[in-house]
């Protein structure tokens, strides 16, 4: 088997070091190789060479090469190569002396059942460019072609195909670098396609990030998600003082996370503050990780929720708190009627530990009888407490005499 790149710019020149790494990688098990279209234009012709770089997977047909249309790395490239190796064994065991090929070309999207919405791809000029991806709020991935460029035309299904499925997540939008040159010169276009990744919220053109994934549509998807779930904000931390607040954060989520805090008179706000802050960093650790109480699913992200001592006597007693100190912790899933005590410190390694446990279903789990009742409550002003301000007694009309008769 044969891996055969075409090259003849710039981002050939990116992909080089990642090819050279790949082919000795490879050395013995599959031949990694190299030819300049610009010296060569016969052999590129031959096998329909119209865009730089294409690599080439010459299998059991030589004749039939197929177009590779993994990722750019060095990883994806050695892990593409070994499955197709696995796939030309068992060929041969079976008697069969062709490569199949059924994966070339661009006429399947893949990548899901949904049906295709043209769409779904937003035109981009250089007139609109700013306004829609710079100034706009939402993550966006733009696809810079040329109209006779043979991997755009191959990568035209999965990119629909792509932009349907993460419609309401993302926006993916397409730009001629052939006619709207001012873009594609800002952003550095040297091959065609390139693509970019613009991040959500607000962004400049120092933002732009390289696309490194595959070219079908089950790979702009996963890469997508993992990249939509990094640039989430992190879950605000609420304080619980209605039972709007403690609903929306734990019925609405499979899991929240409530931690009950010391009083303010027992932790001024300097003392309090930082146990908010752990809490934020906690929940922009365990964003991604949206875990489940007995189960490793993932579904919607955690809530996340705080009190102080004897703020609410109701959740304390149902989730069992308050009987060894505070600050303290319990995870509560209402779908399920199950919670989890933090048993280890209230420090960050030991929330990490308690969490992590959490995000891989495990822990032990108390049952919960009922969802606690929350009382309205004032919000934290976010200064230190006081302590009340008793009257003062006036003893200026007693007669000290009479007192002592009195007594």
């Amino acid at each position: 088997m044969n891996y055969v790149m075409y090259h003849s710019c710039g981002h050939c020149q990116s992909l080089t070091p990642e090819w050279k790494k790949a082919a000795k990688a490879l050395q013995g098990v599959v031949k990694v190789g190299a030819v300049n279209a610009d010296d060569h234009r016969e052999l590129g012709g031959r096998f329909s060479v119209q865009g730089f770089p294409t690599i080439k997977i010459f299998g059991l047909n030589k004749n039939k090469p197929e177009d590779y249309q993994g990722g750019r790395t060095a990883d994806a490239i050695v892990n593409s190569a070994l499955s197709k190796v696995q796939s030309m064994v068992k060929d041969r065991m079976a008697g069969r002396g062709g490569s199949g090929g059924s994966r070339s070309g661009g006429g399947s999207s893949g990548g899901g059942s949904q049906k295709p919405d043209p769409g779904a791809v937003i035109e981009l000029t250089d007139s609109n460019f700013e306004d829609l991806v710079i100034n706009g709020d939402d993550m966006w991935l733009v696809e810079f072609f040329a109209p006779w460029c043979g991997h755009c035309k191959n990568l035209a299904p999965h990119w629909t195909q792509a932009a349907t499925q993460l419609k309401g997540k993302i926006k993916m939008g397409t730009l001629d670098a052939t006619v709207h040159t001012v873009m594609a010169n800002r952003y550095g276009v040297r091959g065609y396609p390139t693509i970019k990744m613009f991040p959500a919220g607000k962004k400049s053109e120092s933002d732009a990030q390289e696309y490194d994934g595959g070219r079908t549509a089950s790979d702009i998807v996963a890469w997508v998600n993992d990249r939509y779930t990094a640039n989430l904000p992190a879950p605000e931390i609420y304080e619980i003082t209605t039972q709007d607040v403690f609903d929306k954060n734990c019925q609405e989520s499979q899991l929240c996370v409530v931690a009950v805090l010391p009083n303010i008179l027992d932790c001024q706000s300097a003392c309090r503050n930082k146990y908010i802050a752990t809490l934020k960093v906690m929940a922009e650790k365990y964003k991604n990780n949206s875990g489940d109480l007995g189960t490793t699913t993932t579904t919607t992200t955690w809530g996340w929720l705080w009190t102080e001592a004897a703020a609410q006597p109701n959740l304390e007693q149902t989730l069992g708190i308050g009987g060894f100190g505070y600050p303290a912790m319990a995870a509560v899933n209402s779908r399920k009627k199950l919670y989890v005590l933090l048993k280890g410190p209230f420090t960050e390694i030991g929330i990490n530990e308690y969490l992590r446990s959490l995000s891989y279903g495990k822990g032990s789990t108390e049952p919960l009888k009922d969802l606690p009742k929350v009382d309205k409550t004032e919000a934290w002003d976010g200064k230190d407490g006081q302590l009340p301000v008793e009257d003062d007694i006036d003893l200026s009309d007693v007669e000290l005499d009479d007192l002592k008769d009195e007594l």
